[in-house]
């Protein structure tokens, strides 16, 4: 039988040039990445010719359609692996989590029976439990489930809530509810909670926002008293969720209070700590989520500040059966072979059905770097932070928000109010343009403010000093033109 001639039956010799020279590559991108652009120049016109410059009419060799996509990756992106990406959540991903990713699109295991893949999932099952552990929860009792990141994550948490409180939706759904079911979060929190009031058919009403504080964190009185207002209306409140380590400002919930406030008012407690939930691998860190092990459930990335690749959702719960009662169906398509075994089926644990092997770059990075160089990480990151802070203040600076995490959010002391959203905006765009660092624009209170976020374990002082030299000469540059302009004169 003649074996097809096609790029997906490559022989031997093919597979390992091939294999050689895309490690090679790799290679060198992460060895000499400090040297290149953090931010593309833009150009609709450029990129989309780039994409479309290989026909899926006349095939190429495969050495040649990996050296096209690599080279327009490495001139159309922001590379968040460059250690002065100074952005949202996105580190540098470890060596060992890229390898992972490999072997899984190599072996390829199907996670959705165990039967099918019992060493994937019960490696899974392992690291689930160890993250539990960390943030205080018993491994006798703690279940979770990884996800594709943290918006699936926080969808499970709210309809593990709504099976928990209302035993009768997992069936019925919301037609069976004699109130309307709400739930609460800050004005802080992650906008994948609008997401999934939709998804899950409460509708983005279901959602209170509820007022900061100056800190930026949520206003526990002001909780208690929407509770009660929508208890008074008739409303059933279900569901509380504290923020670990908002997006914008790296702000931190009063966990505690709110978990002694869900205690009182019987909701579930969750906590999105997509980010900041690493603080618990750092003793020095660890208070900053203190109460975290009385929430019912909690959301946790990977993909951030464990620096593994995207994504690396994780949903994780002190209630051993709710996702068992949210998620459980039976299909006789399915495998069998370990009906008879003491064992979960993942696809009856998860809004996933068939999916990839998640947790192994979890897993591999923790094998081979331990809980003490995660400590290291989170100490490394927030010291940089630290380090930001002090060199903003020398060089006339404001912090305006107050964290530990490395998130730093600032402006110029002496700006106007009146000024200050172009002169954020000029600053940013200024940096962007530069290709030397990334950082970004956020509003606190209304007034529009600049972010630079350490997210990456490779960022060392030089690279926080060429951050410092970039603002410092755009805000010189700024001034200098609104000066000819007589703009601070106004």
């Amino acid at each position: 039988m003649m074996k097809p001639n096609s790029s997906l039956n490559l022989e031997t010799d093919e597979r390992m040039d091939i294999g050689t020279y895309l490690l090679e590559q790799i290679n060198d991108y992460m060895t000499h990445i400090r040297g290149g652009r953090v931010s593309p120049e833009l150009s609709v016109d450029a990129v989309a010719e780039h994409a479309r410059r290989l026909s899926f009419e006349h095939p190429v060799s495969p050495r040649e359609a990996i050296h096209h996509i690599l080279e327009g990756l490495r001139q159309y992106q922001v590379h968040t692996p460059h250690p002065r990406y100074f952005g949202l959540y996105n580190p540098r991903p470890n060596f060992m989590g890229i390898m992972a990713d490999t072997i899984t699109a190599a072996f390829n295991p199907q996670l959705a029976a165990w039967s099918h893949a019992p060493i994937a999932v019960e490696i899974e099952n392992y690291v689930l439990k160890e993250i539990a552990s960390k943030f205080g929860y018993s491994a006798e009792t703690a279940d979770g489930t990884f996800t594709t990141g943290g918006a699936e994550a926080n969808l499970t948490a709210v309809l593990t809530a709504l099976v928990h409180c209302f035993p009768s939706y997992a069936k019925e759904g919301l037609r069976s509810l004699p109130t309307h079911p709400v739930m609460y979060a800050s004005a802080e929190s992650h906008h994948s909670l609008v997401k999934a009031a939709r998804s899950c058919g409460l509708g983005t009403d279901s959602l209170r926002i509820v007022t900061t504080g100056s800190d930026m964190h949520i206003d526990v009185h002001a909780l208690h008293h929407q509770i009660q207002v929508d208890r008074a209306a008739g409303y059933t409140p279900f569901l509380i969720i504290a923020t670990g380590g908002t997006t914008g400002t790296g702000a931190i919930d009063p966990i505690n209070e709110m978990a002694n406030l869900a205690e009182r008012e019987q909701l579930w407690l969750h906590v999105d700590a997509a980010y900041g939930g690493a603080s618990v691998f750092a003793p020095e860190l660890r208070d900053l989520l203190r109460g975290i092990d009385r929430a019912d459930s909690i959301t946790f990335d990977a993909h951030k500040w464990m620096s593994v690749p995207m994504g690396a959702g994780i949903y994780i719960t002190r209630h051993k059966d709710i996702l068992h009662k949210t998620f459980s169906i039976t299909a006789d398509y399915m495998p069998k072979e370990g009906a008879d075994l003491d064992v979960i089926d993942p696809f009856t644990h998860s809004i996933q059905w068939s999916r990839r092997f998640i947790g192994l770059k979890v897993y591999l990075s923790l094998v081979t770097a331990g809980w003490e160089g995660y400590r290291s990480i989170v100490q490394h990151q927030t010291e940089m932070g630290n380090r930001l802070r002090q060199e903003l203040a020398c060089s006339n600076w404001k912090v305006v928000n107050d964290t530990v995490l490395p998130v730093v959010c600032f402006t110029d002391s002496n700006i106007q109010s009146k000024i200050q959203s172009n002169f954020a905006s000029f600053i940013c765009q200024e940096i962007l343009r530069s290709g030397q660092a990334w950082i970004s624009v956020y509003k606190i209170n209304k007034a529009p403010v600049l972010r630079a976020c350490i997210t990456n374990y490779d960022t060392t002082e030089e690279d926080i000093m060429v951050l410092m030299q970039l603002l410092n000469g755009a805000r010189a540059k700024y001034f200098e033109e609104a000066s000819e302009r007589s703009e601070l004169n106004q």
